[in-house]
């Protein structure tokens, strides 16, 4: 039988509670992933074995202990989007995405719950990962003259038959600043 009438064991549990309490709760607050936002990434110049001349870069995406991402990844993949092109708009009605360009330049353009457009640039020398929630539209442009290659961390998996994208119009959104014909 535990004795409740020894204060002091009973802080520690009333601590241990609020402890387990606090922290559901906040991972639970944590994981709403509910808005679009940009992650500039963690880079690390890569050295030669045998001079210690630098040979590279090496871009930190994800580690499970970070943190970075509201949502754990269910799926990685890697599109791209030809030069002068736009992919999109469209909305993933079960699927939050993280996108990340890593050859190449692409801009995101997300419409928030509010209307507004977000433009967010990820290009391999400008490294930015990109959070579009569920029910969020994007568009991906490539304005170079270079095929450019995304990086996308998923949750949930594709499936073929999932039919949960909905392509979208941002009818009121500036296309010809980016010079590419829609």
């Amino acid at each position: 039988m535990i004795d409740l009438s020894n204060q002091k064991f009973v802080n520690i549990i009333l601590k241990f509670f609020k402890y387990i309490f606090i922290t559901i709760i906040s991972q639970k607050y944590k994981l709403k992933n509910d808005t679009i936002r940009s992650i500039k990434l963690e880079t690390h110049l890569t050295k030669d074995i045998e001079d210690n001349h630098i040979n590279g870069v090496l871009t930190v995406i994800w580690r499970d202990w970070d943190e970075i991402l509201e949502i754990e990844p269910k799926m990685i993949y890697i599109s791209s989007v030809n030069p002068g092109e736009i992919k999109g708009p469209h909305l993933h009605t079960k699927r939050d995405s993280y996108f990340i360009c890593i050859r190449g330049k692409v801009i995101f353009v997300a419409q928030d719950e509010k209307g507004e457009y977000h433009e967010i640039e990820s290009s391999e020398k400008n490294p930015v990962l990109v959070q579009v929630p569920k029910n969020f539209s994007s568009a991906h442009i490539n304005t170079t003259d270079e095929l450019a290659t995304v990086l996308t961390l998923a949750n949930p998996a594709w499936r073929p038959n999932d039919n949960e994208m909905k392509n979208v119009s941002f009818e009121d959104y500036d296309w010809k600043k980016w010079d590419i014909e829609r």
